[in-house]
């Protein structure tokens, strides 16, 4: 499969990066606000969803990716349920959304939800965001799963 690199500047680009980052794994160290250059970083392992639901692949294979995700333009960021002193601790990331601060208005409010009712909410200007592959795949035993999932391995 080829290396991911994803950018999006609206909602629509933004629920693709999300799709592709749902299940990733992150460390709480491997998560960063950089204030001073209004951006917010993190390396995940990004499970391939893609990969695993290709209906043309015989021998389904799970695999996951490092992945590194940059955001742009962060004015602030807040922390619900995490403890950044705890840097080994890892999360799942379910999904990212975006809040207008006001329906004409650029500004507003991405949110990263993980499981445990764990967000990272981050006040940005406009949506500017990068999702990227950093290298070859890894193979991992199991698709990930959520209590209401109806869908076969």
């Amino acid at each position: 499969m080829n290396q991911l690199k994803l950018i999006a500047f609206d909602t629509e680009d933004l629920d693709v990066v999300s799709a592709h980052l749902q299940d990733a794994v992150v460390r709480t160290g491997d998560m960063a606000y950089l204030q001073r250059e209004k951006r917010f970083a993190a390396i995940l392992g990004r499970f391939d969803w893609s990969g695993s639901l290709d209906e043309r692949v015989r021998r389904r294979r799970h695999e996951r990716r490092q992945s590194a995700l940059r955001i742009e333009h962060v004015l602030k960021a807040q922390y619900t349920g995490i403890d950044l002193g705890r840097a080994e601790t890892i999360l799942s990331l379910l999904a990212i959304r975006f809040e207008p601060t006001a329906s004409d208005d650029p500004s507003g409010f991405i949110s990263l939800y993980f499981s445990g009712s764990t967000t990272i909410r981050l006040e940005v200007e406009c949506i500017e965001t990068e999702l990227v592959d950093l290298g070859p795949s890894w193979r991992t035993r199991n698709m990930p799963r959520h209590p209401d999932d109806d869908s076969s391995p």
